[in-house]
Order: structure tokens, then C-alpha cells, then sequence
């Protein structure tokens, strides 16, 4: 008996083998969660900051490009006023103002060009076909209007058969009409804004 008890006695005390080991769910905190929107954030206001980007790329590309338009405006401007003057240099037209043809006979200057006030007096040439208004001043650079051999004005002399000059070989010296200087400034008024003014100095000679 006393052999048979301690056999039960050692069976009762046998330690029972571990299973496998379970895992209990752990709590979710939102961390994920949160990084993810942080990042979403982040991505769309790169986005938006490229398409501002590329916006602005392509209004500044654009206004570069009515800026040229109107600079090949005041070309047509300057055409414009030199036609005139050459038509009208042995009229006796260019002796006196012309306010409506945008013609003044001194040298007039305006306190500021890009004032509308200094374009009262000015000649419309017309509109192109991208939308340029072209303007243009011509002013005689004389102290008062009358004839040019009567007032003071910028002039060039042009002489021949000077000494020491080969136009001397054989002929006589001579000395013709001056030329008389124009300034001529063009308004260019193009889309958004954009505004060219172009000045020019040119020589005629009257009779």
C-alpha cells in the first residue's frame, strides 16, 4: 500500500507541459492614423504650391511676351510719325504746332511720359491685330515755332568740298540746307496692362 500511494503522490505532482503562447490584442492608440493625415496634409499643399508655381510661371511668360509685342508696336509708331514729317517737311506745316496731329514745333517735356496728361495732344496711328494701341508725339527741337532759319533749333550743317578732304579734289565748297532734328516718342497700350514708350530722334532735311 504504502509503494502505491507514493506513485499517486508523484503523479499528483507532475507539472503540466505549456501550450502555445496566446497573444492578447493590444489596444490601438491612433498613431497611424495621425502620422497618415500629417502626411496627406503635407502632400496636398505641396500640390497646391506647384500648381501656384506653374500659374505664376505662365503669367509671367505671358506678360514677357505682350512686353515684346508692344516694343514691335512702337516700330509701326515710328514709321507712322517719320511718314508724316517727310510728307509735310516743304509744306511749311512743321513751322507751327499741330495739336491734333500730334505735332508741336518746340521741344516740349512732359513732367512724366507714363501720365496719361502727356498723351492729350498725341496722334492715334490705330490698334493692331493683337490688341496694341499705338500713339506717338512729335516734337521739333526748337525753342519757339516759326521757320528754322528763323528761330533756334538742334541742327546739323552738312558741308562738301572742305580742305584736306577728298569731296576738295577739284570742286568748290559748299553748304546746304541744315538738317533739322524730330523726337518722336510712341505709345505702345497692350493687353494686361503692358505699356511701351519709345523715343527716337531723327534728321530732315527742308528746303
Amino acid at each position: 500500500m504504502i509503494k502505491i500511494l507514493e506513485r499517486q503522490s508523484a503523479a499528483s505532482t507532475r507539472v503540466p507541459m505549456a501550450g502555445p503562447a496566446v497573444r492578447l490584442p493590444l489596444l490601438q492608440r491612433g498613431v497611424v492614423l495621425f502620422i497618415a493625415l500629417i502626411v496627406l496634409v503635407a502632400m496636398t499643399m505641396a500640390g497646391i504650391a506647384i500648381m501656384r508655381s506653374v500659374d505664376t510661371g505662365n503669367l509671367i511668360s505671358g506678360n514677357v511676351a505682350f512686353k515684346q509685342g508692344t516694343l514691335q508696336g512702337g516700330d509701326w509708331g515710328v514709321n507712322a510719325a517719320v511718314t508724316y514729317l517727310l510728307a509735310q517737311a516743304n509744306t511749311g506745316q512743321l513751322n507751327n504746332n499741330y495739336p491734333s496731329g500730334g505735332y508741336s514745333a518746340i521741344a516740349s517735356e512732359p513732367a512724366d511720359w507714363a501720365a496719361d496728361a502727356a498723351w492729350v495732344n498725341s496722334f492715334t496711328v490705330g490698334t493692331d491685330a493683337i490688341g496694341n494701341t499705338v500713339q506717338y508725339v512729335i516734337n521739333r527741337l526748337c525753342d519757339t515755332p516759326g521757320a528754322p532759319s528763323q528761330v533756334n533749333c538742334a541742327k546739323l550743317q552738312k558741308t562738301g568740298g572742305e580742305a584736306g578732304n577728298s569731296q576738295g579734289f577739284m570742286g568748290a565748297q559748299f553748304t546746304n540746307q541744315p538738317m533739322i532734328f524730330y523726337r518722336i516718342t510712341t505709345r505702345v497700350s497692350g493687353p494686361r496692362g503692358s505699356t511701351s514708350i519709345i523715343q527716337f530722334d531723327v534728321a530732315i532735311q527742308h528746303s
